[in-house]
């Protein structure tokens, strides 16, 4: 397989999974600024859309949303846990839980990387997404995890778009659970693999 990624991405929170499942893949960045890859190919000749993450399967076929590559993932290797079995409650509440990170946390903070944004608009942002984050604080308190005891490919799109808040002014330090959460996934080594591999871990 290979994954595309920019550093720092959302295309992380797949690099992180494929990490953690232990699958052979190959790792392409696709700078998000540029849309060039090392070897000068245009990616938008790989990916019309241009955005990341996209994974290529071993036989061409391509999944191009991070919600959906995860779960794929997770299914290669149930073994893993990384999520729970298709056609349980449980893998349903694990799709609530994707669906809320990509909708009310991912594209909460499109405002504040996108140019000409108005400071305005920007505060409105901040102020909503504090308010989904302590909800997400509020949900932490009872469980480590997302979905209770076991790390799930939720966990890692969470890990990833909660620290975004570091570069736009959003302090999760006063969330506790959120906060015990951040340091819980930063130091599992599949992580600190993909943080790594991305040029964000030294």
């Amino acid at each position: 397989m290979k994954l595309y990624y920019s550093p720092g991405a959302c295309s992380l929170s797949p690099h992180i999974a494929l990490h953690e499942s232990g699958l052979a893949f190959d790792a392409i960045a696709a700078p998000t600024k540029t849309h060039k890859l090392a070897d000068g190919t245009d990616y938008y000749t790989i990916n019309p859309l241009g955005y990341v993450p996209l994974l290529v399967l071993d036989d061409g076929r391509q999944l191009r949303e991070g919600p959906v590559i995860v779960q794929y993932i997770a299914d290669q290797v149930p073994a893993k846990q990384l999520a729970p079995a298709n056609g349980t409650y449980a893998r349903y509440k694990l799709q609530e839980w994707l669906n809320f990170i990509g909708t009310e946390l991912h594209k909460g903070f499109s405002p504040m990387f996108t140019p000409g944004i108005p400071e305005e608009a920007k505060a409105i942002a901040k102020t909503r997404l504090n308010s989904r984050l302590q909800w997400v604080d509020g949900e932490l308190a009872r469980t480590p995890y997302l979905m209770g005891e076991h790390f799930t490919v939720a966990d890692g799109y969470l890990f990833v778009v909660a620290g975004w808040g570091n570069h736009v002014g959003i302090d999760i330090s006063t969330l506790p659970h959120l906060s015990a959460f951040m340091a819980r996934v930063a130091v599992r080594p599949a992580v600190q693999a993909a943080l790594r591999a991305e040029g964000l871990l030294k």
